[in-house]
């Protein structure tokens, strides 16, 4: 079966969900299936998403700031970024977004902060914590780990557009 969505745990009779699988076909290039291909790696690139969204994204550093809103503008997403807490809350003052990214340079209490203040000025925002203290926070949306790549982020912003749509569609 191709493209299969669900494989055997090793050691275990449960199935369970293959997410390297399901978001493999989003970075694949052409319309064969991955599995044909003799080298996976081959065609791998960043698609452009159907979906633009208006992005906040805040950090301390301004070097990994500008590199990785670079990267993800590169996925056709508007990025707007802001620098330390008091930048973000001066952003969503001025404008709403459809997500705010709060980088892992950002200090330990302004990512528990910053998302109240989020919330607060426009409920329906999202927000994604790149740190893995945003896990048990309530106004998180979303977190990955501190030091994963820019695709991971990717994948995390794809999932969380698909939930999103799911749960329009209902």
């Amino acid at each position: 079966m191709c493209c299969a969505l669900w494989a055997a745990g090793p050691g275990s009779a449960r199935w369970f969900p293959r997410s390297d699988v399901v978001f493999r076909d989003v970075l694949i290039a052409g319309t064969d299936c991955y599995r044909d291909r003799s080298d996976p790696q081959k065609g791998l690139f960043m698609a452009k998403t159907a979906f633009k969204l208006k992005i906040l994204y805040g950090e301390c550093n301004e070097e990994v700031l500008a590199a990785h809103a670079a990267l993800i503008q590169k996925a056709g997403h508007q990025v707007q970024t802001a620098v330390a807490r008091k930048g973000v809350e001066e952003a969503l003052r001025r404008e709403s977004f459809d997500l705010v990214l709060l980088g892992p340079t950002l200090t330990r209490d302004d990512r528990h902060h910053l998302p109240y203040t989020v919330k607060k000025a426009h409920a329906g925002t999202r927000v994604l914590v790149m740190h893995a203290d945003g896990a048990r926070h309530p106004r998180v949306d979303a977190n990955i780990d501190t030091g994963q790549r820019i695709e991971v982020l990717l994948e995390t912003i794809t999932a969380m557009l698909a939930q999103e749509a799911v749960a329009s569609n209902k």
